[in-house]
């Protein structure tokens, strides 16, 4: 990787086709934009510059809070050209996770939109300065008075020069804070080669060309998005056509409109499509994870199987999109990693068992470079020999095809997103209502899981009234996607051993929720 940084995938690109479109915006109110790979290099450094001007400087945290939007694409950018690191918030966080995070990162400026404005300035109080975009992702926003901010626009800068700055791959690049067994985030650090490799082998991976379109509206603070998608399209300099999240009702004509041919995606949106009407279309492949295809014949489009972490950058199992696969697999080994799949006295599988999953790469290259100011989980996550415990649970079938069967670790999926159950548990065990919890996913036809909660009081409640107060500790205190669902009271739980709950047995209470 060496002489490989994001900048330079980017100068690739302007150099091969500077007026190709690189980004095309389409908001749900207001104008369609549309960047050209100059362009989009050009505001990258433009507001690199005026970032410099305000003091941010190389190896500088800087908050990027903001749904899918050009701006989030271009202060991404903007960070790479600087030496800064980007670290990209999810949105639905709480104030309780921004000022972890911020904290945390230690940021010296946050970049937001209106609708986050006050969240931000009340939960970073440390930043030294708030950049505000004009709108939220195109809709009309109102900044509160009392804040204190820059404007997103006035902050480009055309006429300084940025320092000099050296191509380093291992820089430091960007954070994504992911949810783990523990009861707060950890910091996923990646350097400038892990954001190149991203781009490259994902590009590899699905095969991508020069002429390639992809629809992106996952969340570009997520992996998926960010590396799977825009990452992997400007490594092979294609177009990106960028939505500020799903919607069922706009995907069609927008395929149709930019004649769109591929896709990342997860099940629930392929469950929400199935109730449109399917027009001919463009499509070469969509990669919802795992190969759907002979559940959802109507779309006639190739599913990718595929399987993927913060840490591990890109896939590290992936099907091809000429030899799919068996129904549901998640594919093979990527040429580019090792894996084992271990039973629980730590020796191999055979096929046709299932077992826990370790992947093996190069830090810092093709793994992520460690958990920020955590070298503890850091530590914890490699054995002797540099092998990565996933924490997920795989099996192979008698051809050697994998597929996914779950978390090993006390971890929920709900939606998209990975929770961490004791997170969850101890803000509910922080209220002082509860003895004991145990949070664990109610299976959903839609979002796969929802969390709730099985609770003994500390004393003698209302259980309509512990119920609400529970939620509303919750609420307040979780993102939405990690609130519980429902309060379930019982006089004692479960127990496998004298110290560990047996969250199977509560699992095994509770019925499918269909939608």
């Amino acid at each position: 990787m060496e002489g490989m940084d994001i900048p330079w995938m980017l100068e690739q690109a302007v150099s091969r086709s500077p007026e190709k479109p690189c980004l095309i915006w389409e908001p749900f109110e207001g104008e369609s934009i549309t960047l050209s790979y100059r362009e989009l290099q050009m505001k990258a450094r433009q507001l690199a510059r005026g970032l410099h001007n305000l003091g941010v400087k190389e190896g500088d945290f800087v908050i990027l809070h903001m749904v899918n939007s050009p701006e989030f694409v271009v202060s991404w950018y903007a960070c790479a050209e600087l030496g800064a690191v980007a670290v990209a918030t999810n949105t639905r966080s709480v104030a309780r996770d921004l000022r972890y995070f911020s904290r945390h990162t230690e940021a010296v400026c946050a970049i937001t939109q209106p609708s986050f404005a006050n969240l931000i300035s009340d939960s970073c109080e440390d930043v030294s300065f708030l950049i505000v975009t004009d709108s939220n992702a195109g809709q009309a926003g109102v900044i509160p008075e009392h804040i204190d901010y820059i404007p997103f626009d006035e902050v480009y800068d055309s006429e300084r020069s940025l320092p000099a700055l050296s191509r380093d791959p291992q820089r430091n690049l960007s954070v994504q804070f992911t949810s783990g067994t523990t009861s707060r985030p950890k910091a996923v650090l990646w350097t400038h080669a892990n954001g190149v490799w991203a781009g490259k082998l994902s590009a590899s991976h699905m095969r991508l060309r020069f002429d390639d379109i992809t629809l992106v509206y996952m969340p570009l603070f997520h992996v998926n998005a960010q590396g799977y998608s825009m990452l992997a399209t400007h490594w092979s300099g294609g177009t990106m056509v960028l939505q500020p999240k799903f919607s069922a009702s706009r995907f069609w004509p927008l395929s149709l409109k930019y004649r769109v041919t591929w896709a990342s995606s997860i099940p629930f949106v392929l469950q929400a499509l199935s109730k449109h009407p399917v027009p001919d279309h463009s499509y070469r492949f969509w990669g919802p994870g795992g190969n759907f295809s002979e559940y959802f014949p109507q779309f006639n489009v190739p599913m990718l199987g595929w399987w993927g972490m913060t840490e591990t950058l890109t896939q590290g199992i992936v099907s091809d999109v000429h030899h799919l696969g068996p129904t549901g697999t998640i594919g093979r080994v990527a040429d580019e990693y090792e894996i084992q799949i271990r039973r629980d006295d730590g020796s191999l599988i055979s096929p046709g068992e299932d077992g826990l999953l370790f992947i093996r790469g190069v830090r810092g290259v093709s793994m992520f470079k460690e958990y920020y100011k955590n070298p503890k989980a850091t530590e914890d996550s490699f054995d002797a020999d540099g092998w990565f415990d996933t924490g997920d649970i795989i099996r192979m079938d008698t051809n050697g095809w994998l597929f996914f069967v779950n978390r090993a670790k006390d971890m929920l999926r709900v939606g998209a997103e990975n929770v961490a159950s004791s997170e969850i548990e101890s803000v509910i065990h922080s209220s002082g209502l509860v003895e004991e919890c145990a949070v664990v996913g109610q299976p959903h036809t839609m979002l796969d899981e929802v969390p709730v909660a099985f609770v003994v009081p500390l004393e003698k409640f209302d259980v309509d009234e512990l119920k609400s107060r529970i939620i509303a500790i919750c609420s307040e205190n979780l993102a939405d996607f990690k609130v519980v669902r429902d309060v379930y009271v019982v006089e004692s739980l479960p127990r496998s051993t004298i110290e560990k709950v047996a969250k199977n047995v509560l699992r095994e209470r509770l019925p499918k929720i269909e939608v």
